[in-house]
């Protein structure tokens, strides 16, 4: 499984799935230059700024009339208001799977605080598994695929000691709502050690507290 991390983290995300498919758009259209001829599919996961681009989305919509873009439908008229044709969305539901013929796609329900789609991603045989932005992954198994794209947002020992600090400086403390509303690095590994397979490779998304 070929894959490019355009971006990760507050900045702004996007990662591409084989060249065709891309995962998350809160880049500029200009970090997207390189890969954006041969996209095929555009999946949006929520509405945060980091994720969804709105100038970049219409960007691609108008360069690429072809392109699909998938979402939850709490992201469809975001889509549209951001200047993506209607009839390249395609909206869909939990646990349904959507054939693109190359792959499949397989919209998974997180907890975050919007509304929140991870996705499974099948070529054939390989599986992919992405989430981001959960405070959660319990319930949900993705076992033996072939590759975890999964949010390690901080140690939990960084993040009490940043809670810490700022509780003592008597700075707001903006930690608590990221520890309800993203994964730690330690929630992250026993979510990935009780899924993967012997040959299954993982990657962190997000790997610093932001």
């Amino acid at each position: 499984m070929n894959y490019k991390i355009i971006s990760t983290g507050s900045q702004g995300n996007a990662v591409v799935l084989n060249g065709d498919i891309l995962i998350d758009c809160g880049v500029s259209f200009k970090a997207l230059q390189k890969v954006c001829k041969k996209l095929v599919l555009v999946l949006i996961t929520h509405e945060h700024s980091d994720h969804f681009n709105p100038t970049t989305l219409r960007m691609l919509s108008e360069y690429r009339p072809t392109m699909r873009f998938g979402c939850g439908i709490w992201m469809r008229d975001k889509l549209i208001e951001a200047g993506v044709r209607e009839k390249q969305i395609d909206v869909y539901r939990k646990g349904m799977k959507y054939d693109y013929k190359r792959f499949e796609v397989s919209p998974v329900c997180l907890y975050h605080d919007v509304p929140n789609f991870g996705y499974r991603v099948y070529y054939g045989r390989e599986k992919v598994f992405y989430a981001t932005d959960t405070s959660t992954l319990e319930g949900i198994n993705a076992k033996e695929y072939d590759l975890y794209m999964i949010e390690a947002n901080y140690t939990e020992d960084e993040l009490k000691k940043r809670i810490d600090e700022k509780k003592a400086a008597g700075k707001y403390v903006y930690e608590y709502r990221k520890a309800k509303a993203h994964l730690s690095r330690e929630q992250a590994n026993k979510w990935i050690a009780n899924n993967m397979g012997d040959n299954s490779d993982f990657v962190y998304l997000h790997g610093k507290i932001s």
